[in-house]
């Protein structure tokens, strides 16, 4: 449960698609939720990033220390890899003086931090060079890399397809909805004011589009 006190809520995911489709997203801002939820906080704004979680070029994240430093919140994140797999980049945040919080670690200090981003900047490397060696391996043995393109769309192929898009679809409006009851238990009563707080904090719907009375309807039916 969070301390009193004022917050700058900020989500990253690693995709253009993710960003869009709100998969990572909703499950971070839950978390965030869900650590808030009982405490005379106050979330003073959100921001999303997509980006890579190893380029320490963020423009969202700056603005965010930017909003901490002028009003003397916290940044709270969901996961500490949400942050960052660069250790120079964690320091360099330490470094700035803003406080952060990270949901899944609330209790950690500067020496956990780092220690935990430089085994996540180790797993990154590793992952990323198994997988260039299995790309090699597989061109060697004459496999085609890339898209299936010109592939037949079985009727089996379409309702794998489409149950996969309405599961992930009942998942979203899932974190969604714990995210409306959360407003209502802080106050927030009406349809317009619940969709207004939504998309003041950063929140899409599914096409990545600003929040209205009637969607926020639709979900809490």
């Amino acid at each position: 449960m969070a301390d009193d006190g004022k917050y700058i809520a900020y989500y990253r995911v690693s995709t253009q698609q993710q960003g869009v489709s709100g998969l990572g997203l909703e499950a971070q801002q839950a978390s965030v939720t869900n650590y808030l939820n009982g405490g005379k906080w106050q979330v003073l704004a959100s921001f999303t990033e997509v980006e890579s979680g190893r380029k320490s070029n963020r423009p969202q994240l700056a603005a965010a220390l930017k909003m901490c430093k002028l009003t003397g919140a916290k940044l709270l994140i969901a996961k500490l890899d949400r942050l960052a797999r660069n250790v120079a980049f964690i320091a360099n945040l330490m470094e700035s003086g803003v406080k952060f919080v990270a949901v899944d670690m609330p209790q950690a200090n500067n020496m956990t931090i780092h220690i935990l981003a430089a085994v996540a900047e180790g797993e990154a490397e590793m992952i990323s060079s198994r997988t260039k060696a299995a790309l090699q391996a597989a061109k060697a043995r004459g496999v085609k890399l890339g898209g299936a393109r010109g592939a037949t769309i079985t009727d089996a192929t379409r309702e794998a397809s489409l149950k996969v898009r309405q599961e992930t679809a009942a998942k979203r409006n899932e974190g969604i909805l714990t995210t409306l009851l959360g407003l209502k238990a802080q106050g927030f009563e009406t349809l317009n004011q619940l969709a207004d707080e939504l998309n003041r904090r950063g929140y899409t719907t599914a096409r990545g589009k600003q929040w209205s009375h009637v969607q926020v309807m639709r979900i809490m039916k």
